[in-house]
């Protein structure tokens, strides 16, 4: 069954940050997810707050934003990376802010998986 965003984000995300806290500290950033869809929504994932959080909304000030479709978003967490790349490349992923925080994304993505 194909992953869903709004799980993923809403109770996923939170609980692996709640059981492991630690996880955030090799990102320590602020991620600002918008996905477009049904299954979209917007939401900040905090990797630098004590403890780290991730919650509906836009909040704080965003190091790296991160627009795409939620069947793309979808993909890319079923997909890792590679799946990323490839959305990347056909023009179906933007992103905005800290070009080095992207090489930490598959963390944030592995996070709720």
């Amino acid at each position: 069954m194909a992953t869903s965003v709004k799980e993923f984000f809403d109770k996923r995300v939170p609980a692996a940050l709640l059981a492991n806290p630690s996880r955030a500290k090799d990102v320590a950033a602020i991620y600002l997810f918008k996905i477009g869809g049904n299954d979209g929504g917007t939401w900040t994932a905090n990797l630098q707050a004590m403890p780290p959080t991730c919650t509906p909304g836009e909040s704080g000030q965003p190091q790296c934003t991160i627009e795409v479709a939620d069947t793309d978003f979808c993909a890319m967490i079923d997909g890792g990376m590679q799946a990323a790349m490839q959305i990347f490349l056909a023009g179906k992923l933007k992103i905005t802010g800290d070009s080095t925080l992207i090489t930490k994304l598959t963390k944030v993505l592995q996070m709720g998986s």
